[in-house]
């Protein structure tokens, strides 16, 4: 029963499944190479012209929150390395809308796919290929209609789709994989040679098309609906939620209904948790606001749809509250700490977080992983 939250994740975020008939049908073998004319995250503006004189060109449709495509992304910048002195080009294309993404499919990421995020992406990892945007319109992936990220297309030296696949068939890094099956079609071309297997299956996440982008609406639609309450707690119930006896990696944010920054930030820790929560990870508020002030606190809550466990500290004495956090703590709002389990704290700050690096913390913890 433990694996089973890990393969319903496994369906929610990733699709190997055959698209509806007439849903942006994939480029069939020996079709021409469809022209594009795209921005890339390194300034310059990308066509089917900018790699004429490549031998072979390999298109790869890929993306910055699909934890296949992030399984993937060495695979492809050592691809990439490997012939580039052979006359062959790699360009990578993401292709979703982000406006069509919901924060319950960022379980496996700390960033979505907007251009801006896609740039940060191909810094972290060193792209050595052009990566372009087409979330934007999309017209590159309805004309090439990828199955899902990532997928690839080889074309021959007269632009000849010749291959369209898997990378290989093993998606974990950490495992080798049997067939390389994009690596094989690049090398029978170069040799002169037909593909032998010139189509596999693609397994990885589903494309992210602009009509889907109603999926964010009805997801508001249901965090309206989910309860949200506000505890008391005492220093030992504190004391106890930083020991971490559980399998979670725990985010513990305290925070005030008179503290600016608090406020500021508290929907960022709400992303946050929407986007982690079905994996294994939790989030806990707890207000030092005076025990008084409880209704107040839990209006602002309900506001901001703080749907995870919050709590407010049971008496008006702000030193029991720091001394039962973290006696470290100098007592400035708001305060976050980060709590593997067992109760390894592997981050503890005064004052706002970074958002984005908060989400690269949680997801490169191994409690969670970017990886199935």
């Amino acid at each position: 029963m433990k694996f089973l939250p890990v393969f319903l994740l496994l369906l929610l975020f990733c699709a190997g499944y055959k698209k509806p008939a007439g849903e942006h049908p994939t480029l069939a073998i020996g079709a021409a190479a469809p022209d594009f004319s795209l921005p890339g995250v390194d300034g310059n503006t990308y066509t089917l012209a900018s790699f004429k004189n490549a031998r072979l060109l390999v298109v790869v449709f890929t993306c910055n929150h699909c934890p296949t495509a992030q399984a993937y992304e060495d695979r492809i910048i050592q691809l990439t390395a490997d012939y580039k002195d052979k006359g062959v080009a790699v360009v990578a294309i993401m292709p979703n809308d982000p406006t069509s993404i919901q924060l319950s499919e960022l379980g496996y990421t700390d960033m979505g796919d907007s251009f801006d995020e896609m740039k940060r992406r191909a810094a972290e990892k060193h792209f050595n290929f052009p990566y372009l945007f087409d979330g934007a319109t999309e017209t590159a992936a309805k004309a090439y209609g990828p199955i899902a990220t990532p997928h690839v297309f080889v074309f021959d030296q007269d632009r000849k789709l010749r291959y369209s696949g898997r990378v290989d068939d093993v998606e974990k890094p950490s495992k080798m994989p049997h067939v390389r099956d994009a690596r094989n079609a690049i090398d029978q071309l170069l040799a002169g040679q037909p593909v032998t297997e010139p189509t596999t299956k693609v397994f990885g996440c589903s494309i992210k098309w602009a009509e889907k982008s109603d999926w964010i609406e009805k997801a508001k639609a249901e965090w309206a609906k989910e309860p949200v309450t506000l505890d008391t707690i005492t220093a030992d119930g504190i004391r106890d939620l930083v020991k971490n006896k559980t399998e979670k990696l725990r985010v513990i944010d305290v925070w005030a209904t008179w503290c600016g920054p608090c406020v500021v930030e508290f929907p960022d820790f709400i992303d946050i948790n929407r986007m982690y929560r079905r994996r294994d990870f939790e989030f806990i508020s707890i207000s030092a606001d005076e025990p008084a002030k409880k209704d107040k606190a839990l209006k602002f809550l309900r506001e901001t749809q703080a749907s995870a466990k919050n709590y407010i500290f049971n008496v008006d004495d702000k030193y029991q509250l720091i001394e039962a956090i973290d006696p470290k703590w100098q007592g400035a709002l708001p305060y976050t700490m980060v709590i593997e389990p067992g109760g390894k704290v592997i981050y503890a700050k005064e004052g706002p977080i970074d958002p984005a690096a908060m989400k690269t913390l949680i997801v490169n913890d191994p409690a969670i992983g970017r990886y199935y």
